[in-house]
């Protein structure tokens, strides 16, 4: 079972959808400080290769969340939301036809 979705990325910035996740999931939706995480990652990796840190425990110590959005639907709700967000997804599938 999930107890909390770490989300990153500039689609962090976007409250509606942060709110959205928590509410379809039923779950907390966590973001870092640092939302841009795949450079921080690369900028880590290359931190332990050369041990400026000694351990990806050292790395965990630096995480921080910057907020954190709590679901606000209930069973019903959710079940809905998520039967809407199955739709959409179905929908866009093949929207673009590349051709032969």
């Amino acid at each position: 079972s999930l107890d909390v979705l770490k989300v990153d990325g500039g689609v962090t910035a976007n409250e509606l959808c942060m709110q959205l996740q928590a509410d379809i999931l039923g779950v907390p939706v966590s973001r870092p400080v640092v939302a841009e995480t795949t450079a921080l990652g690369a900028a880590y990796a290359a931190g332990l290769a050369v041990g400026f840190w000694n351990n990806t425990d050292e790395l965990r110590q630096n995480w921080n969340e910057d907020k954190r959005w709590h679901p606000t639907w209930n069973d019903d709700q959710r079940q809905q939301g998520y039967a809407g967000w199955k739709k959409a997804v179905d929908r866009t599938l093949d929207w673009v036809d590349l051709g032969d």
